[in-house]
């Protein structure tokens, strides 16, 4: 049973490996076409290649690796559910009660008693609010 923590605790990585081969026979294959077609193409033998089949060869690649990039993924949560944002709020109560006590006195407790009362009733307000929506 896990207990409830406001720190976050370290996760294992996953990770996405997709093993290469290497295939000699293949690369020598492709290396001796391209190879022969520069020849032809240098010796005219071999239609030259129009510029609108070079940017389209060029367009190709580039959609290859847009459609491969997954993207920057959307948060599905709010941010006031984030351990860092309740981790940053606590530090600031902290602070401000130490710095209020340092001026004010004790008194200053009881302002922030009734200053957490409100954020935490607003906080439930808008809550209710989207949910019924």
């Amino acid at each position: 049973m896990k207990f409830p923590s406001i720190f976050r605790t370290a996760s294992h990585s996953r990770f996405d490996i997709k093993p290469r081969y290497y295939d000699p026979v293949k690369e020598e294959l492709e290396q001796r076409t391209s190879r022969i077609k520069q020849e032809l193409e240098a010796e005219g033998k071999l239609g030259e290649i129009t510029e609108e089949e070079r940017l389209k060869r060029y367009e190709t690649g580039i959609r290859g690796a847009f459609a491969q990039h997954q993207g920057i993924r959307e948060r599905n949560t709010s941010i006031m559910t984030s351990t860092a944002m309740i981790r940053t709020l606590i530090f600031l109560f902290l602070i401000t009660g130490l710095s209020g006590y340092i001026y004010l006195g004790p008194v200053i407790f009881e302002y922030l008693l009734y200053l957490a009362m409100i954020v935490v009733a607003i906080y439930y307000f808008t809550k209710l609010k989207n949910n019924r929506k």
